[in-house]
Order: structure tokens, then C-alpha cells, then sequence
């Protein structure tokens, strides 16, 4: 029997439950002997849902909060996901319609290019998306390695040590610099979210130009990250000749945020077309744990490209 529902905004009281069923859907997908243990104690809806509740979508039947699907924009750039059904009432059409309302909503907000993060072994996720206009390309590996201090960081700073004026000033230091990258790309509200909720830090590397780089990081209990664990949610440097350097010089300021926080695991992941920056973070210990690909609409690179120092996966 078909399950009747309707999509509306995602209330903050049903938070809750959607985290309960986010974790018993992906926990069941990807095997989880208990799929509730899924992301441990990391916070992922509640702190998207503060960051911009308008993104936040549920699928609710006369049993109450049946699914919910979540959209984020950063500037010209919109991503959907994560996208969760109860996992007794899948292939009922819900999850169709909840993407089908979240693209409308990527649409109203008018951006030229939008992603997602999904499965590459699963052909369903991959045919739903593509219903929607969405294209798979290159895999995104989400890495971690094991924390380790290292003095060679440069000149470095911190957005939670700026005055409110200079924390201004640096939203607008960073758009321009991701404006390098693609055009339009504005990640400051990533940036405020995790200094308004407290979930971390972003961490700032400079040069004789100004801004030469930035990572919001995530740290912890209760944010994107977990315990013992910071997450790279974004970073990125200055597009030129010493992007490599300037990247190695970031990842070392990721480290020493994490080391000073006391973490013990450092996550980050990034799209396998930036080659690169890739092969850097090999290079200094990172290993894949998730592999997942990167579909867009419409079907253009946006900034998966081999000249870009970017850190994302957008799960």
C-alpha cells in the first residue's frame, strides 16, 4: 500500500527524528550492523537546518516526519543533500518527490550550477538524480589521516580571533578569492554558521598579497566532524603559480587547528578531477574511507578542474 505524504518545510521540533531516520537510512544502506551508529556523535542537520532553515525540506504522512532532504547555496553554487527516507517505506516515491522539491527550490534561488554527493556503486541514486539533470563525473574521496602538529605554517590566523570589523572584512577577502575559483561562489555563510553555533574554526592563511587562503573547519561533538575528529567542510587558496605551495601551507593550518583542539583525526574531502590537490593529500598521509561522485547540473565542471586548490565533498 502507497504510503500518502506531503513535502513541506522542515519544522525545528522534527529535527530530531530526522536525524534518527538520516541515520537509519544511510546506516542500512551502507550496512552499518547498527544503523543508528551512523556518524557517531557528529551534528549534521541540526547545524544546516540553523544555518538556513529556508533549505530545509520534510515528507510528512499522517505518522508524522517520514523523510527529509536538505539544499545549500553558496553564493552562484547550490548543493542537495542529504536526501533520507525511512527506510521501511523506500521505492514509495518519496524520496522522488523530495528531490523534485528541492530542485524547485535550487531553481527559485536562480544558481547556474548545482551538485551532489552520492553513491557510485548505486545505480538507483544515480538514476533518480539523473531524472533531475543531474550528471555523475569524477569520484570525490572523503579522506582522513591521523593528526600531527607541524611548525611550518606560516603566516596564519583565525576567524574567531578577528574583531567584528576584520571578520567583515575577511567575508568579503574570502568571496573574492573563491570569485577566482568560479564565479560568484560565496561560502560566508559556512563561515558564520560554524562561528555562530560554535562548531569550530576557520582558519586563515596570508601573504605578501593579502588572503592567500581559508579553511572552515568543523570540530567535534556536535558539529560536522564527531568527536576526536576535525572536518575540513571547505577550503580553498589563491588560483595562480604558487597554488601548491599555498595549499600545503593551508593543510598545515588545518593540522595545527586540529592539534590544538585536541583532535586526534583530521577529514577532508575533495573531488578527484582537482588531480593536483588530489595528489597532495596523498602525499601527506590522507586516505579514502567513502568514496562517493560528484553529479552537477548542468553537466560542466564548475570547479572540478585540475587548476583548482579546493577541499569539499558536499555530503
Amino acid at each position: 500500500m502507497t504510503t500518502k505524504f506531503a513535502i513541506r518545510p522542515l519544522a525545528e521540533i522534527d529535527i530530531p527524528a530526522a536525524d534518527r531516520i538520516f541515520r537509519q537510512a544511510f546506516g542500512k544502506f551502507l550496512g552499518l550492523s547498527d544503523p543508528l551508529a551512523f556518524t557517531g556523535d557528529a551534528g549534521i542537520l541540526l547545524t544546516r537546518w540553523r544555518r538556513d532553515p529556508e533549505g530545509a525540506l520534510g515528507a510528512y504522512s499522517d505518522e508524522g516526519l517520514i523523510g527529509s532532504s536538505f539544499a545549500a547555496r553558496w553564493g552562484s553554487f547550490g548543493f542537495l543533500g542529504p536526501v533520507s527516507v525511512r527506510p521501511d517505506l523506500w521505492d514509495q516515491g518519496v524520496a522522488k518527490q523530495l528531490v523534485e522539491r528541492t530542485v524547485a527550490l535550487l531553481d527559485r534561488w536562480a544558481l547556474p550550477q548545482t551538485a551532489l554527493f552520492t553513491f557510485p556503486q548505486s545505480p538507483k541514486h544515480i538514476a533518480l538524480y539523473q531524472k533531475f539533470g543531474f550528471w555523475p563525473q569524477y569520484l570525490t574521496p572523503v579522506m582522513s589521516k591521523e593528526v600531527r602538529r607541524t611548525e611550518k605554517i606560516g603566516t596564519s590566523s583565525r576567524y574567531s580571533i578577528l574583531s567584528l570589523a576584520d571578520q567583515t572584512t575577511c567575508l568579503a577577502q574570502c568571496r573574492a578569492l573563491t570569485g577566482k575559483i568560479f564565479a560568484g561562489l560565496d561560502v560566508g555563510s559556512e563561515i558564520r554558521a560554524i562561528a555562530n553555533q560554535r562548531l569550530g574554526d576557520t582558519v586563515l592563511i596570508n601573504d605578501g598579497s593579502g588572503l592567500a587562503g581559508f579553511a572552515a573547519c568543523h570540530v567535534g561533538k556536535g558539529s560536522e566532524a564527531g568527536t576526536g575528529a576535525t572536518f575540513v567542510k571547505f577550503g580553498a587558496v589563491r588560483p595562480g603559480a604558487s597554488a601548491s605551495i599555498l595549499f600545503d601551507r593551508l593543510l598545515d593550518a588545518c593540522e595545527a587547528l586540529a592539534a590544538d583542539m585536541g583532535c586526534q583525526q583530521i577529514i577532508a574531502g575533495i573531488n578527484a578531477a582537482r588531480h593536483e590537490a588530489y595528489c597532495q593529500m596523498i602525499g601527506r598521509g590522507f586516505r579514502a574511507f567513502l568514496e562517493g561522485v560528484a553529479m552537477l547540473r548542468p553537466n560542466e565542471a564548475a570547479y572540478n578542474r585540475a587548476d583548482c586548490f579546493v577541499i569539499d565533498d558536499l555530503r
